[in-house]
């Protein structure tokens, strides 16, 4: 048994600190977590672009600085081949979106502006919950996608 019985209601404040403010700190913690890993990881890509030319002056001069650019040079695709296939930047824009929408949701309710004059509480749950559906479906068809697309033909 579930633990709900059928005459289990959520009360507005309920639903918003159960379920909506946890979706908002959510989807607020995924996309700072994306944005970091992805602003680290092109960090890195710049700068060791950057050092490639500063080290092509010096190939006549060393023996090992070719080496050094072709070693340079395979870690910007590696981190590159990283940041695109982890989604970061994907990921931080889908969810800082998802959650300002979710927060704009709250407030227009809270405050009873336009569509909630009425403070409809069935709207903001109908609202709400189409906005994390919408989400999470984007997700999974972006998750399948990349997978297809690294599938041999």
């Amino acid at each position: 048994m579930s633990g709900f019985s059928e005459n289990t209601t959520m009360s507005p404040s309920e639903y918003i600190k159960m379920r909506l403010d946890e979706q908002i700190d959510w989807y607020d913690n995924k996309s700072t977590h994306a944005r970091k890993i992805y602003k680290r990881l092109q960090t890195w890509e710049i700068i060791f672009a950057a050092v490639i030319p500063l080290l092509s002056g010096y190939v006549s001069n060393h023996w090992l600085v070719p080496f050094a650019i072709a070693l340079i040079g395979s870690i910007i695709v590696i981190i590159a081949s990283i940041t695109r296939l982890g989604g970061y930047h994907e990921n931080w824009m889908q969810y800082r979106a998802t959650c300002e929408l979710l927060r704009h949701e709250k407030y227009l309710y809270l405050t009873g502006t336009t569509p909630y004059e009425e403070r409809s509480f069935h709207l903001l749950v109908e609202r709400v919950e189409s906005i994390i559906s919408s989400e999470n479906i984007n997700w999974s068809q972006l998750a399948s996608s990349s997978s297809n697309k690294n599938k041999p033909n």
